[in-house]
């Protein structure tokens, strides 16, 4: 742990300088737009506390959106059978979509600070940053419920598409449990030309990331993967992971907020790539 903070602090310089370069990038009228990106003390001071009761996290995850900008009127409730999703939707130009989404759910043990308070943070400053940026694609930012559960959440909004409006669905970038490495994708949750894309996008932004399979592992991109949809699974796990992970042991004290930080950052580059690509690009 130590020399993975070591080695994201010397990193967080090149980033950094390269704000201008990922302003550009998000839209073609970035000089019209107001575009705010999200500092590692920001990310950081998110983890001065975290809701470690289940009932608490749905209405704990609406107050942060609120915090980060979300007027009342942008944000629902999808209500299915037996499940919740928090949904705000971001109008594009086009009517092609991306979802963003995190699971704000958690088990029994433990707080659920890295699975996956870390995937909410993230997800709230990404619409932070997007929330003012003219896009060509609609974005919707989804915190599903019930994924611990058997991905109910995304698996009940999915099902929701009508079959004729799927081939409006682009991409699917899922966040779950930063927090103790650098980024990484679940390859057995994602598609592989957006594992390439996260790949090349990484390499350009000088960010440590690997690919990594969580055993048999699912996560919420895999309920749009199975329905055609392109979907990846960005995570921050590293070889602790499985003592740490559905254990009373998931607790604030693990999260190395620079491991959100660069989660968050790696998500966002995606969205502005995803954004300028034609929606058959990656499928």
């Amino acid at each position: 742990m130590q020399e993975m903070i070591l080695q994201s602090k010397r990193i967080l310089t090149t980033i950094l300088a390269q704000l201008f370069f990922l302003a550009i990038c998000l839209s073609a009228n970035a000089q019209q737009n107001t575009i705010k990106i999200s500092t590692p003390e920001e990310i950081k001071a998110e983890f001065d506390s975290v809701p470690c009761k289940d009932g608490e996290r749905l209405a704990a995850g609406k107050a942060l959106f609120e915090k980060a900008g979300a007027p009342a009127s942008d944000i629902s409730i999808d209500k299915y059978k037996g499940v919740e999703n928090f949904v705000i939707r971001k109008q594009g130009t086009t009517a092609e979509i991306i979802v963003i989404g995190a699971h704000y759910d958690k088990v029994p043990d433990g707080c659920g600070a890295i699975d996956n308070w870390t995937g909410i943070v993230a997800l709230a400053h990404l619409y932070a940053t997007l929330k003012n940026v003219t896009l060509r694609k609609t974005i919707i930012f989804v915190a599903f419920g019930k994924e611990e559960k058997g991905l109910i959440g995304s698996r009940a909004m999915v099902d929701a598409i009508p079959k004729d409006q799927l081939g409006q669905y682009c991409a699917m970038i899922n966040i779950d449990s930063l927090g103790l490495s650098a980024p990484q994708v679940l390859d057995n949750a994602s598609s592989k030309k957006l594992r390439e894309l996260a790949e090349e996008i990484a390499k350009e932004m000088k960010i440590p990331f690997s690919y990594a399979s969580v055993g048999n592992a699912d996560a919420d991109s895999s309920s749009f993967v199975r329905k055609k949809i392109p979907g990846l699974t960005i995570h921050g796990l590293n070889n602790e992971w499985s003592s740490i992970i559905h254990s009373r042991n998931d607790q604030i004290s693990k999260v190395n907020p620079v491991s959100v930080y660069l989660g968050y950052r790696l998500a966002l580059a995606l969205v502005s790539r995803l954004d300028a690509a034609s929606c058959a690009a990656y499928k």
